[in-house]
């Protein structure tokens, strides 16, 4: 089986051996993977909807592993069991505010797990304060660039939530690791942001001074003011 580049990311984070359960797992390549190249043991692939369902059920069966990978119907979490004793849960291509909703609607199905590896397309910081808040700790992360996307991977374990972070609020929307590291495609990443940022503050300095627009004013001058001491040196002249 060969994965994308993201989902190859991924799997690089799930101990070996481990019983795996993927949420949203669409064709369930990344169990495929996962237990052809010895990390896990055995797999749950889980998806909500039919399409998906159908194609992750085809895909196990067509390399044969359907006593090692369970295709599963259900929404999120619910399609993990006690009797599962899943070690590790993959949840990857989604939302971040999803990732968090799906985390906290199905809080009761981790009883087993030891390790979270969880990559949003988008608002990341909504998954690292979902693990704070609920004692996980941050222990790596991973940021790559792939066909002009740009993905990052968070990888948790059961720990002290708020280890990782020294600077709590910045660091939440960053990434204590990335931050730290600041990589190329980190620095792309959120100089993009910061032009999106600007666009939206010149056109809100346009529209009605309500308090809603207020607030996002200021929020949007918080995020460009940490861009500045973080990333850059420049200026900005209405900020």
């Amino acid at each position: 089986m060969n994965l994308s580049r993201r989902l190859t990311a991924v799997a690089s984070y799930i101990p070996k051996s481990s019983i795996l359960a993927d949420i949203g797992s669409d064709h369930a390549y990344l169990p495929i993977y996962a237990v052809e190249n010895g990390l896990a043991k055995a797999a749950i692939a889980g998806e909500v909807a039919d399409g998906p369902f159908s194609a992750a059920k085809s895909s196990v069966t067509a390399v044969n592993l359907q006593n090692v990978i369970e295709v599963r119907k259900g929404d999120g979490l619910a399609v993990i069991h006690d009797s599962d004793q899943i070690e590790c849960i993959t949840i990857a291509g989604m939302g971040g505010a999803l990732i968090a909703s799906i985390l906290s609607a199905g809080k009761d199905k981790l009883t087993f797990a030891k390790r979270l590896i969880l990559q949003p397309n988008v608002a990341a910081h909504f998954v690292r304060n979902w693990l704070v808040d609920n004692d996980w700790e941050l222990i790596t992360e991973q940021i790559l660039e792939e066909d002009g996307h740009i993905y990052e991977i968070l990888v948790a374990d059961r720990g002290e939530g708020k280890k990782p972070y020294a600077q709590m609020e910045k660091e939440l929307f960053f990434g204590p690791f990335l931050l730290k590291e600041k990589n190329p495609i980190f620095r792309k990443k959120w100089a993009r942001e910061k032009k999106e940022w600007e666009r939206i503050y010149k056109q809100l300095e346009k529209a009605e001074a309500t308090e809603a627009i207020r607030e996002k004013k200021q929020e949007l001058l918080r995020n460009i003011q940490w861009y500045k001491e973080e990333l850059s040196d420049e200026t900005t002249e209405w900020a």
